[in-house]
């Protein structure tokens, strides 16, 4: 019964989806089987916070992840916030539990020799004024770490050749700037030479198809996956990689924390410092393949 008038709660007061219910539903009932399967005298009004601590454990020996963990007693306190709310219960017995904390997933790189294959050696490119764009844009994502849609947004006056520095629009509207070197200098003047032919879109941008638009994030994908494709077998093979690629690469060449964190243009340093514990891994990669005894 105090299941079915939550649920009804849900629907009718809340106006809850049916695949939310549901999703309260699973998770719920995962919990009502494991407190009757601790105890048979066991009801919602009688548990205490032993019990739920006991079934966050049991979910973790059982190899779930943090984050359906945290997602099971967010449906728990839920549930229990509305019995007390209904004078169904008179204590919370999960207030206060803490749980367990979310996996973070290191960023997916390229490696360097790798990248060096794919932007060095001949024939990786035609000499087209696609393969000449394509090269810049593979190029610009590794030597800068733009984002996708930074990138595509980039029109001609945000390109300074004098001062080899990039204007770029991130997130929230924020304006950055990005310095880049020589190498992606003599590239941005070759594809420039080729663009010159062309009829442009008014704004300007950049980075064009050969009928003079604005180049499409689905087109750009699809170019950067089949290019990273020559030179690695792993899965991922996407712009946000080159940007991973880029933080890597820096740390691992000792710039400090907070420069990468205003060329990448993250609001705070705990974003960025995710590709310290990368970089580490790529030390223990280093030592294991190189040290005799390792």
């Amino acid at each position: 019964m105090l299941l079915k008038a939550f649920f009804d709660y849900l629907r009718y007061e809340r106006g809850a989806s049916e695949n939310t219910i549901e999703s309260y539903r699973s998770d719920l009932m995962a919990f009502e089987s494991f407190f009757t399967g601790l105890d048979g005298d066991l009801t919602w009004k009688t548990i205490d916070i032993d019990v739920a601590r006991e079934w966050v454990v049991r979910m973790m020996e059982l190899g779930q992840k943090a984050s359906s963990v945290q997602r099971r007693l967010s449906a728990l306190r839920s549930f229990y916030r509305f019995l007390l709310k209904r004078g169904h219960v008179e204590h919370n017995p999960v207030q206060g539990l803490v749980a367990p904390k979310k996996e973070r997933t290191l960023p997916t790189f390229i490696r360097e020799e790798e990248m060096s294959r794919l932007l060095d050696r001949e024939g990786m490119f035609d000499d087209s004024f696609e393969g000449r764009r394509d090269h810049l844009i593979i190029a610009m994502f590794y030597e800068t770490g733009l984002r996708l849609s930074e990138l595509i947004g980039l029109n001609m006056d945000s390109v300074d050749l004098t001062s080899q520095l990039l204007r770029v629009i991130g997130k929230g509207n924020k304006q950055r700037i990005v310095p880049f070197g020589d190498g992606l200098l003599h590239l941005i003047n070759i594809y420039i030479g080729e663009r010159a032919s062309l009829t442009i879109e008014p704004g300007e941008p950049f980075f064009v198809s050969r009928e003079g638009k604005r180049l499409k994030p689905a087109k750009v994908r699809v170019m950067v996956q089949k290019q990273l494709g020559l030179v690695t077998l792993q899965r991922k093979r996407s712009p946000h990689v080159l940007r991973h690629t880029f933080a890597t690469s820096m740390l691992n060449h000792q710039a400090d924390l907070q420069s990468v964190k205003e060329l990448l243009g993250h609001e705070k340093l705990s974003t960025t410092e995710i590709y310290t514990h990368t970089t580490f891994e790529e030390l223990k990669r280093v030592y294991r393949t190189a040290h005799p005894r390792a």
